[in-house]
């Protein structure tokens, strides 16, 4: 089988109702919608979770909690992610960026303590965990909070 031959299962896709196109179709004049009311007019309807007047389900419920504007979203990574790189590599957000050890950098790069490091490395990031801290220290690496 080539790419060119494929074909979707027979039945499995079915084509459009076109409405409005004339009384023979059976599908004329009101183009499915029946003759009156709300839902008949062009823009009619109603909005997503109208309850029809009843106090709808999202104004019941009580709110809970806020959401800090401030707060800062970083990229996380453990320190094993830190043995690709060779002994004495500095470790930059960007370096990481370029590598793909992260997608995105977001607020700043956090280096959390799950794992292994066999490597001595100067890193350079915005947090890091006490664990982290430990474990680089450890192996002979040098911390830098930028």
């Amino acid at each position: 089988m080539k790419l060119h031959e494929l074909r979707p299962a027979e039945g499995s896709k079915k084509s459009r109702k076109r409405l409005g196109r004339g009384t023979a179709t059976g599908q004329g004049k009101t183009a499915g919608r029946g003759q009156d009311g709300q839902n008949s007019r062009s823009g009619g309807g109603t909005r997503p979770g109208f309850e029809g007047g009843q106090m709808p389900l999202y104004r019941r419920l009580p709110k809970r909690g806020f959401t800090n504007i401030f707060a800062k979203k970083y990229s996380c990574i453990n320190v094993d992610r830190l043995n690709i790189f060779d002994n004495g590599t500095e470790i930059t957000p960007e370096l990481l960026l370029e590598r793909r050890v992260v997608r995105k950098l977001n607020d700043g790069i956090k280096i959390l303590g799950n794992g292994k490091l066999e490597k001595n490395l100067i890193v350079k990031v915005s947090n890091i965990s006490k664990g982290a801290a430990e474990k680089i220290e450890a192996a002979g690496g040098k911390i830098e909070v930028i």
